[in-house]
C-alpha cells in the first residue's frame, strides 16, 4: 500500500480505522514543519522535542476518542495544538518578556537602579510584578503577540505566520498591546500618587 499517494484526511481515516501507518505517514510529512515552528519559538532543541511529543499525544487522543472533526485541515491543527502548548509553557514559566515603550526603550530599563536600598528593591520587585499582571491581564491575541515577540523574538512575518493572520493584524496587536500597558501603568501611577 503505498500512502504517499493518500491526501491527510484519507491518512486519518486510516489511522481512525486501525491502521497505525496512517499517523506513521502523517508524521513522516508534517514532522519538519510542526518541529521547526514550535523550536522557532521556544529556540531550545530538547524543550521544542518535549512540546512537540505532547502534541502529538494530544493528537492521538483526540483521534482515538473520535473528536477530529477538522476536515481536510490536518496540519494547520496540529500546528494550532503545538502553538498553543508553546503559550501554555511560556505562561507556566511566567517568563517576563522585554516590553519597548513607543520611543524604543525597555520598560524595565526605563526604572534606573544603581545602588539600590532595600525600599528600591522591593519597589522594583513590585514593578516587575505588577508588570507581569498587567500583561496576564491583556486580551489574549495581544498577550500572544507580545510573547512571541519579546520573549521568542519573532518577525512579526513569523508571528503571522504561526497565528494564522496578516502582518498588519499581528503589528495592530502589538500596538493595541503597549498601549494598553502604557494605560495600565499610567493608572498604576496615579493610584500610586493619589
Amino acid at each position: 500500500m503505498n500512502l504517499q499517494s493518500y491526501n491527510d484526511q484519507d491518512l486519518v481515516k486510516l489511522y481512525v480505522a486501525g491502521n497505525e501507518n496512517g499517523l506513521q505517514e502523517l508524521l513522516r510529512r508534517h514532522k519538519s514543519k510542526i518541529y521547526t515552528s514550535i523550536y522557532l519559538l521556544v529556540k531550545d532543541q530538547y524543550l521544542a522535542e518535549d512540546i512537540f511529543q505532547d502534541a502529538f499525544i494530544k493528537v492521538i487522543n483526540t483521534l482515538r476518542s473520535g473528536r477530529y472533526n477538522e476536515e481536510g485541515k490536518f496540519l494547520p491543527w496540529v500546528m494550532r495544538i503545538a502553538h498553543n502548548l508553546v503559550i501554555d509553557y511560556f505562561r507556566k514559566e511566567k517568563r517576563t518578556p522585554i516590553i519597548t515603550s513607543s520611543d524604543g526603550m525597555d520598560v524595565f530599563n526605563m526604572l534606573h537602579f544603581y545602588d539600590e536600598s532595600a525600599e528600591e528593591k522591593m519597589l522594583r520587585d513590585q514593578t516587575h510584578k505588577d508588570l507581569k499582571a498587567m500583561i496576564h491581564l491583556l486580551p489574549d491575541e495581544q498577550k500572544e503577540v507580545l510573547l512571541m515577540r519579546h520573549y521568542a523574538e519573532l518577525s512579526f512575518k513569523e508571528i503571522a505566520d504561526l497565528t494564522d493572520v496578516s502582518i498588519n493584524t499581528a503589528l495592530g496587536r502589538m500596538r493595541y498591546a503597549l498601549s494598553n500597558l502604557r494605560k495600565m501603568l499610567k493608572t498604576k501611577e496615579m493610584t500610586y500618587k493619589g
